[in-house]
């Protein structure tokens, strides 16, 4: 390391790059330092032996560099450029030097620090409908991702076993730290959940959810580059923590949106990537994932501090998240009330509005009839059946297989320990009954939010969305006359656990006061349901 940290002072000259560079930027992780040098970025890897990973030789980094090259142009072509072989001498090397190479370097095209999607987070500069395609990129990259793993990764021993290291790891390192003593509860949950969800993880691997994913998804891997997202930095050094769970990588940003102090788009990234891509089996084994990338970037922290080189004030930095970290694993382990949800409206009436508002604020995974209608015939979301008024997929028989469909995700949902919103008209009482006799037989508080708006709003909303063709649905005005005409309000009886909200100035509030009533004490919220 003394001969490295040698090369990364060089490295700091200006003059040593054969392009002009004004200034060089250092950047060091536990892993790696980054010299930013002009147009371009150049990402030189520690000589380090950490257990997960191995960078102790130069031959070992010539390959891990050709790795990250080669993996990373799955997800950011236009970032990864070449492996430079760096020559010379540690006190005057030389980019690209014709002599013996004495390390090698990644070579990046350099973009804005700012257009970090962390970076971007912290400054209020992340938009909901920039999380939206964020979420729909990590969709499209796990859909197209390989399906095949190596034999022995990604079967149940393979998922435990960095969970164990990390324990073992930050307890060699932060054993004397006050939070040291949060370490032993959080390893018996997660030996008791990979316990309780063995079966779970070996059928996901069969069913083909494991796959070569990206292992280190979080915000500071995110950059946001010509209007659109670009994921980069993936996992190289070790194909155990590549070839893993779609559901694991989605985990990372939800992790890290929490402790960014953003439930809320943690929520809305997690519904959006559900409702891409239908994935909702993979929520029973989320909360253990959530507890691991919660504990891994505690050991990255850990293990920053050990390396030492750090003034007092940033120690004292590195000691705050981890400690944070463990909090933020200890907070998945604690299981929420489930609870169900149901809408009640015409079309037009601000279900989806009220409903995005509601899982957002509430932790609620939301199932849209609209999406889920169109999966059932294997149509994408934003797809057009160009079906008309009970034809097509609004046919009677279409209709009560969305309706089925929804009882069996929401039933998913909520055994998966998640609360669950349907976000459907449910104008027939008897669709209404199916939906309470399943939060009976779970034993679950349950809800219908009734969502008024008057005729005349209702058919302005309908001709705008459908002007702006952005939406799932396809509600056209025809369809709102048949469901006025054909309409079951709300019964007398079912009047006991429903709320309703009505468009207009005080929509949010009261919105916002069931969330947090949903959050506090769902049973309470829901008395009917109280045994």
């Amino acid at each position: 390391m003394n001969d490295q940290a040698t090369l990364i002072r060089a490295l700091c000259d200006p003059a040593r790059y054969d392009h002009p560079a004004d200034a060089v930027e250092l950047i060091e992780t536990h892993i790696s330092w980054v010299l930013l040098a002009g147009a371009y970025a150049y990402k030189i890897k520690k000589a380090v032996n950490l257990g997960f990973l191995d960078f102790s030789t130069l031959e070992k980094r010539r390959f891990f560099c050709r790795e990250e090259l080669r993996l990373n142009r799955r997800l950011a072509p236009q970032l990864y450029l070449d492996v430079v072989a760096i020559g010379g001498t540690p006190t005057d090397p030389e980019l690209g030097g014709a002599g013996p190479a004495i390390e090698y370097a990644v070579k990046m095209l350099r973009f804005p620090q700012e257009a970090l999607l962390d970076r971007m987070l912290a400054d209020g500069k992340v938009t909901p409908p920039q999380l939206d395609a964020v979420a729909r990129e990590v969709a499209r990259v796990h859909a197209d991702t390989a399906a095949n793993p190596p034999e022995g990764l990604g079967t149940p021993e393979a998922v435990h076993q960095p969970v164990r290291e990390n324990f073992d790891q930050i307890a060699e390192r932060a054993g004397a730290l006050p939070q040291g003593a949060a370490l032993a509860p959080l390893r018996q949950w997660s030996e008791e959940e990979f316990t309780r969800r063995r079966a779970d993880f070996a059928a996901r691997r069969e069913h083909g959810f494991v796959r070569e994913c990206h292992g280190d998804l979080h915000l500071g891997n995110m950059a946001w580059i010509d209007d659109q997202p670009v994921l980069f930095d993936c996992i190289e050094f070790n194909p155990a923590l590549r070839w893993i769970d779609v559901i694991n990588d989605t985990a990372f940003v939800v992790m890290d949106l929490h402790d960014r102090g953003r439930p809320d788009l943690a929520q809305r990234f997690l519904n959006t990537y559900l409702e891409h891509t239908g994935d909702f089996g993979g929520l029973a084994l989320l909360p253990y994932y959530l507890g691991y990338r919660a504990m891994v970037r505690a050991k990255v922290a850990c293990i920053r501090a050990d390396q030492g080189g750090l003034t007092p004030d940033q120690l004292q930095t590195v000691c705050h998240q981890t400690a944070a970290y463990l909090k933020l694993a200890a907070l998945f382990a604690r299981p929420a009330r489930p609870w169900l949800l149901i809408t009640h409206g015409y079309s037009g009436s601000g279900k989806t509005t009220a409903t995005q508002l509601l899982l957002e604020r509430s932790g609620a995974i939301r199932l849209r009839s609209d999406v889920e209608r169109k999966r059932l015939f294997g149509l994408a979301p934003g797809a057009r059946s160009q079906s008309g008024v009970d034809q097509g997929l609004y046919a009677p028989d279409a209709h009560i297989r969305t309706y089925r469909r929804l009882e069996e995700l929401a039933r998913e949902v909520l055994q998966s320990g998640f609360p669950a919103i349907v976000d459907a008209a449910f104008l027939k009482r008897t669709e209404r009954n199916a939906f309470r006799a399943l939060a009976l037989e779970l034993g679950i508080p349950f809800m219908i939010l009734e969502l008024h708006a008057e005729e005349n709003e209702l058919r302005r909303r309908i001709v705008q969305r459908q002007n702006l063709g952005r939406d799932a649905s396809e509600a056209t005005l025809q369809v709102l006359e048949a469901q006025l005409r054909g309409g079951e309000g709300i019964a007398v009886e079912e009047k006991n656990w429903t709320t309703t909200v009505t468009s207009g100035p005080s929509m949010e509030a009261d919105l916002l006061r069931l969330a947090e009533g949903l959050m506090d004490n769902p049973d309470e919220f829901c008395q009917d349901l109280i045994f």
